[in-house]
């Protein structure tokens, strides 16, 4: 079990930190490519990009530490939670009141709670 923890927040981690490096370094190019959304150059709509951006990748930062620091890993799981459950629970809302996005956004819906769930998975098995 200690290896699927391991592997779960090194997995997590990386994915929140090079997301977050892709947007916040170049946001426009990776919309389009990684959600198929076009996002024009307002200034307004990246300065959000870039702060929710940064969020990912420092998040990425504390699960990747819990993946090396076992003293450090209900806290890593945690964020894990909170910001892959997030994610995905916000998508949902957001397929309810607006509509169905596309394939690309399904997808990275799928991995929020993919990796949400097994983040909780090995949470309880923490304090179990």
């Amino acid at each position: 079990m200690e290896i699927f923890k391991i592997i779960t927040l090194a997995l997590s981690g990386l994915l929140l930190f090079l997301v977050g490096v892709m947007r916040l370094s170049q946001p426009i190019k990776t919309y389009l490519k990684n959600s198929g959304i076009k996002l024009d150059n307002d200034v307004d709509l990246l300065n959000e990009i870039r702060g929710v951006s940064s969020l990912m990748l420092l998040a990425g930062i504390v699960i990747l530490l819990g993946a090396f620091i076992p003293e450090f890993s209900m806290t890593s799981h945690s964020f894990a939670i909170l910001l892959f459950v997030g994610f995905a629970f916000g998508r949902m809302i957001s397929i309810k009141v607006d509509g169905k996005p596309n394939k690309l956004i399904i997808q990275g819906l799928i991995f929020e709670l993919v990796f949400g769930f097994a983040n909780i998975f090995c949470l309880f098995y923490l304090i179990a």
